[in-house]
C-alpha cells in the first residue's frame, strides 16, 4: 500500500466556485444543510435531524475548545495600523488553562501584519476592563523562520491574560473571509459548548450544533463526550509541495483528561463518531500515544508527542483497549488528572482508523490536509460527495454546511 508521503496533492483538488463559499453563517445554526453518506447512499437533510441517521448506541466526540480574540491591532507613531496575530503560546506542551490565567506578561508566537512599520521597541494601547484603564504593550523578542515571538505585557498586572485578550482582540475569521469580524461573529464563530480558551480557528463542524440537537441526541441514548484540541492557524495551511513527503504538518495542542479517556474506553465497542477533523485528530492521536506507552511503559513525557508519519511507520500495534488503558495508567502513575500534549498527526489515504467509525465535518478547501483526512475515511468516494454537494448548492468551508460520513 502506498505510503502517504508519496501522495500527489494534485489528486485532491476540485473546482470551488466563489458562490459556493459561505461568508456568513446559517441562521439558525441547525438549519444548515446536511449531506448524509450512509450505506453507500448520498442524501440531503438539515442538521436539526442529524440524530435520525445515527444509531442509538453512537458516541459523538466534540472538541470544546474556545476561540480567542487573537487579532490584536496597534497604532504606531505615524498612525499606521499594525496587526499582531497570536498563533499559540510560546513554548512546548503549554498548559493552556494555566497560561490564560497568567498575570503581567506572556510570550506568544505571532504573525505580524505591516511589521516594517514597527519601528519603536514597543507598541501600546489602552483598554477598558471592568471599568478601569489597562495599558497593553507589545514587544518583539525574537524573529522565527515564519513568525515572531512577541511579549505582551499589561498594567495593572493582576488582571489575567484571558480578560486582556478578550478586551483587546478581534475574533479571527478564516483568511478567505475578507472582512474584520463583527459583534455577531463573536457568537456565531464559537460552538455553543465551547469552554477552554486557546483556538485561533473554530472547530467548524461543531458550529451547527444547538442545545436542541444535543437534547435530542441525549433523548435517544446517544452519548456525547467532550475533549480539547486547540485549533491553530495551521489548519488553513495550504499544501504547496507536489507530494506530501515535503509538507510539514502543523502541530496542535491537546488537553486530555483521565475522565475523558475512561469514558472513551467504556464506549470503545460502540460506534465512535468525531464531530470535526480536530476531534478526529484527537481520538486517533490518543490511540498512538497509548500505543507508545503500551510498547514502552517508561516512555518519557517528551516522547509522547505524535509525529507526522508515526502511524505509518510503527511496527507493534496494539488494540484500542490496550492503548487507551496504558495511557490512563501512565497518567495516573504520576497522580495527574490530565496531560497537555502536541500532535502532528496527518491522516491521509492508507491510514487505518483505530478508534473512529465515522465523521461529522464541513466541506474543505481543495488540496488541503483536511480533504486528505476525508479521503482516508471514505476513499475515492469523496469526489462523488463533493460533486453532489456543489450541484445541490451546499455552502462550503468554515461557515458552510456539512456532512455525516458513515462509511
Amino acid at each position: 500500500m502506498m505510503h502517504p508521503r508519496e501522495l500527489k496533492i494534485e489528486n485532491f483538488t476540485y473546482d470551488l466556485p466563489n458562490e459556493n463559499i459561505a461568508y456568513n453563517p446559517a441562521n439558525p445554526r441547525d438549519s444548515s444543510k446536511l449531506l448524509v453518506y450512509k450505506n453507500n447512499d448520498i442524501s440531503t437533510d438539515i442538521y436539526q435531524h442529524i440524530s435520525d441517521y445515527l444509531s442509538n448506541d453512537a458516541v459523538l466526540v466534540f472538541n470544546d475548545t474556545k476561540v480567542i480574540k487573537s487579532r490584536l491591532f496597534f497604532t504606531n507613531e505615524t498612525g499606521a495600523t499594525i496587526e499582531v496575530f497570536c498563533l499559540e503560546p510560546y513554548g512546548e506542551n503549554v498548559n493552556y488553562e494555566d497560561y490564560f490565567q497568567k498575570q503581567g506578561s506572556v510570550l506568544w508566537t505571532c504573525l505580524i501584519g505591516k511589521v516594517a512599520k514597527w519601528r519603536t521597541p514597543k507598541l501600546s494601547k489602552i483598554l477598558e476592563i471592568d471599568n478601569q484603564n489597562v495599558e497593553l504593550t507589545a514587544e518583539i523578542i525574537e524573529k522565527l523562520p515564519d513568525s515572531y515571538v512577541v511579549k505582551l505585557s499589561w498594567s495593572p498586572e493582576e488582571i489575567p491574560f484571558a480578560d486582556v485578550v478578550n478586551a483587546a482582540g478581534v475574533t479571527p475569521l478564516p483568511p478567505y473571509i475578507k472582512r474584520v469580524a463583527d459583534k455577531a461573529d463573536e457568537e456565531t464563530y464559537q460552538t455553543v459548548y465551547s469552554e477552554h480558551d486557546g483556538s485561533v480557528a473554530a472547530p467548524t463542524a461543531g458550529l451547527h450544533f444547538t442545545k436542541r440537537i444535543l437534547d435530542d441526541l441525549h433523548s435517544k441514548g446517544i452519548e456525547t463526550l467532550f475533549t480539547t484540541l486547540h485549533v491553530g492557524a495551521g489548519t488553513f495551511k495550504p499544501v504547496k509541495s507536489e507530494t506530501m513527503d515535503e509538507h510539514i504538518m502543523h502541530s496542535e495542542c491537546m488537553n486530555i483528561t483521565i475522565d475523558f479517556l475512561e469514558h472513551l474506553l467504556e464506549n470503545i465497542s460502540r460506534p465512535i463518531i468525531p464531530v470535526g477533523t480536530t476531534s478526529m485528530r484527537t481520538v486517533e492521536s490518543i490511540f498512538w500515544m497509548g500505543n507508545k506507552v503500551a510498547n514502552n511503559p517508561n516512555i518519557p513525557f517528551e516522547n509522547l508527542k505524535v509525529t507526522q508519519w508515526e502511524p505509518y511507520e510503527t511496527e507493534t500495534i496494539n488494540s484500542a483497549e490496550v492503548a487507551i488503558s496504558a495511557l490512563i495508567n501512565w497518567i495516573k502513575k504520576d497522580e495527574q488528572s490530565h496531560i497537555s500534549v502536541e500532535t502532528e498527526i496527518i491522516i491521509a489515504p492508507s491510514y487505518t482508523f483505530r478508534i473512529a467509525k465515522g465523521l461529522i465535518t464541513n466541506f474543505h478547501q481543495p488540496q488541503s490536509t483536511l480533504l486528505l483526512l476525508v479521503s482516508a475515511l471514505i476513499g475515492e468516494k469523496w469526489h462523488e460527495l463533493y460533486d453532489y454537494a456543489l450541484k445541490n448548492n451546499f455552502r462550503f468551508l468554515s461557515y458552510g454546511d456539512g456532512s455525516l460520513l458513515l462509511p
